[in-house]
Parts: structure tokens; C-alpha cells; sequence
């Protein structure tokens, strides 16, 4: 009998950015089921070669409300939902909603991270205490911890799909071309300290080729620190660097890997065990990786000696470093390759949906 599933991503505008890679792979990879996906109200998402449909219905300032709606038609209805970028939000709304226990393999909450506090686990505990039932389903073991500590039924690791479109065409090793920054402009991504190495390599008279994304778009969404450092960036003056500040398409995104040097001086708190859907991208293409020690992304770099963990991230730690990648650019290169490979069967779609079937 074929089943509709409803995956539920209220910020799904275009092809950048890593929720449209995650419903896509998901997308992709059900083939069983009817899937609907409820997106941003302007979203120009096309589902191209899938039983996917598209369903323009998120204003951004008024999702959470509209996700109160939305949850209880869908709850109401026999179809399965998942909640693909989930947080505590999406949980209490939904023991808001339902007037009796709702029933195993109903609703699917995918979980990237949560912050692990005392409250928080109170609030959790209340919650499966109501609804039991509920599916939580986590990228990493972290992750379900503080769940299984509040007694839900159910909890499964789903490891974070990853994307296999941005595989070089060329059995040829790559050549180094740029050291790139992808992904949004934050603190707890280190762009700081981004900033302060281009200021490091301006002084050093440095002719190494950075690539940044900042998009103008997203300038007032910023915070005062970020709006602060994407002034430095501008006004360092470094010859060699390309600001981009437009959205890119998937292509265009994907492509930026190849040949690249990946840097995440990521927060290692932030970032202990929190999957970066950027490290993914950037091992399928053969990226080499720049990270910082004590995050998800070191333990695979460590692993598959695909790039180096940094102990520090001052500017002259970071570029020791790049200049070392650089030197041995096909070894690093292939390395990551490799990694990708045998991280493309334990994080194959097919996981993730296959939890959500009977």
C-alpha cells in the first residue's frame, strides 16, 4: 500500500544550503512512498524525476505559527511526517496538539543537535511522559542521549545523509586552486577567525587564492560581531580574495570544493559532536579539510588523515598548516576521496527512510 510522507522544512527556499541537500537525498532515496514536501512560501524547488511534490506554504515570520496548523491537519490525517530540521519547538507542539497518545511510526523528528541542560531534560521527560510514542531519531549517539534519558520508546541514529553529485568526473588528482569558507558567516563556524587569517596573510604578502561566501542578503540577519568582522574582511585589502554575495545554486555550491582546501575553524563546543553537512560536501569532492580539534569534523579528518586538525587557530597555526596541505595537496586530496567513499555507504539515504517504512 503506498503511504504518504509529509517531510516538513519550513525554511526550504532554493538550492543552497544544506536543508535542500537533505531533502533531496531524502527524496531521492524513497521509493516506496508518495513524499510531499511542505517548504518557504517562494520556494523554486524542483523535484525533478521523483513521486515528490512541492508545497509552497511557509511565510518565514509566521512559520512557527503556521507549523502549529499544519501539524495538527497533518496529525489529523493518515499520513506519516517528518520533521527534518527538528528542535524542542516542533515537540511541544505537536503535546499541544494531539488529544490522545500518538501512535509509533506517526511522527518523525530528525534531530542535528540539541543542547544538553537540566531544564531542558525536565521538559523532555514531561513530554514523553504525553507521548511516549514519539519517533527521535538522531545524526549522531550524542545527540539521543538527553532523549533516552527522558524515556522516549523510540530513539535510532540516523546518520546524516551525504550527497554523491559533487564526485569529480576526473579519475585525475586534484590541483589546489583556492582555500574556501562555505556556509554561513557565524561565530560558532569560526569566521572570525577566517577574518583574522586574511588580515595575517595581507601582512605576510601572501598570494594564497581564499574564496568566501557572504552573502549581502543575509547582512541584517547578522550579528553585531559578524556584521563587524565582514567589515575587516572588506577593508583588509587582501588581492587574492573572493567575496561572493550571492546565493549560489546546488551546482555551483558543490563545484567550489573541488580543488579547494576546506577550512572550519569551527567552535569545539558548538561543534563537539555536531554533524557539519560542509565537512560531507567537502570529502566527496576531494577537498582536503582545516579543522579545529575536538569536533565531529576532527574525528574524520583524524580518521582518514583527510586534511589536519588544528590545536590552536591563530592565523600562524592556520597557515602552517594550509601551507602544509598545499605542499602534499594530492596526498590529502586522495585521502578525502577515500573517506567519502566508505562514508557514502554508512550515511546512504536509504537509512534514514527506511526507519520511517511499515
Amino acid at each position: 500500500m503506498i503511504k504518504t510522507i509529509n517531510i516538513v522544512e519550513p525554511t526550504l527556499i532554493n538550492e543552497a544550503g544544506h536543508c535542500y541537500s537533505l531533502v533531496n537525498n531524502l527524496v531521492n532515496a524513497e521509493q516506496k512512498n508518495c513524499v510531499v514536501v511542505w517548504a518557504s512560501k517562494d520556494s523554486t524547488i524542483n523535484f525533478k524525476n521523483t513521486k515528490a511534490s512541492l508545497k509552497k506554504f511557509f511565510y518565514r515570520r509566521v512559520r512557527k505559527i503556521q507549523c502549529y496548523f499544519l501539524y495538527r491537519k497533518l496529525l489529523a490525517s493518515g499520513d506519516k511526517i517528518l520533521v527534518s530540521t527538528s528542535g524542542m519547538i516542533d515537540l511541544m507542539l505537536f503535546t499541544l496538539i494531539a488529544k490522545e497518545t500518538i501512535p509509533p511510526k506517526k511522527v518523525f523528528f530528525y534531530f542535528h543537535w540539541i543542547n544538553n541542560t537540566s531544564k531542558k531534560l525536565n521538559k523532555l521527560k514531561e513530554i514523553a511522559k504525553k507521548q511516549p510514542n514519539l519517533m527521535i531519531l538522531g545524526t549522531t549517539p550524542t545527540v539521543l542521549e538527553i532523549f533516552k534519558k527522558a524515556g522516549f520508546q523510540y530513539t535510532e541514529v540516523a546518520p546524516y545523509p551525504i550527497s554523491k553529485k559533487n564526485e569529480p568526473q576526473s579519475t585525475e588528482p586534484n590541483k589546489f586552486s583556492k582555500v574556501l569558507f562555505a556556509g554561513a558567516a557565524r561565530q560558532d563556524k569560526g569566521f572570525s577567525r577566517v577574518v583574522d587569517l586574511i588580515e595575517y596573510e595581507t601582512a605576510e604578502n601572501s598570494t594564497i587564492p581564499f574564496f568566501i561566501q557572504s552573502s549581502s542578503e543575509h547582512y541584517n540577519k547578522y550579528d553585531k560581531k559578524t556584521q563587524y568582522d565582514i567589515g575587516r574582511l572588506s577593508a583588509a585589502g587582501y588581492k587574492y580574495l573572493t567575496i561572493h554575495k550571492d546565493t549560489l545554486s546546488e551546482s555551483e555550491y558543490l563545484n567550489l570544493f573541488i580543488g579547494s582546501i576546506c577550512i572550519q575553524p569551527y567552535d569545539h563546543i558548538a561543534f563537539a559532536d555536531r554533524v557539519s553537512g560542509v565537512t560531507l560536501d567537502a570529502l566527496v569532492a576531494g577537498s582536503p579539510i582545516l579543522t579545529s580539534a575536538d569536533t565531529w569534523t576532527a574525528k574524520l579528518v583524524e580518521k582518514f588523515s583527510a586534511g589536519i586538525v588544528m590545536k590552536s587557530t591563530t592565523p600562524e597555526e592556520m597557515h602552517i598548516a594550509l601551507t602544509e596541505v598545499i605542499s602534499k595537496y594530492e596526498f590529502y586530496s586522495n585521502n578525502a576521496r577515500n573517506a567519502s567513499k566508505i562514508l557514502q555507504a554508512e550515511n546512504d539515504s536509504i537509512h534514514l527512510t527506511s526507519l520511517m517504512s511499515g
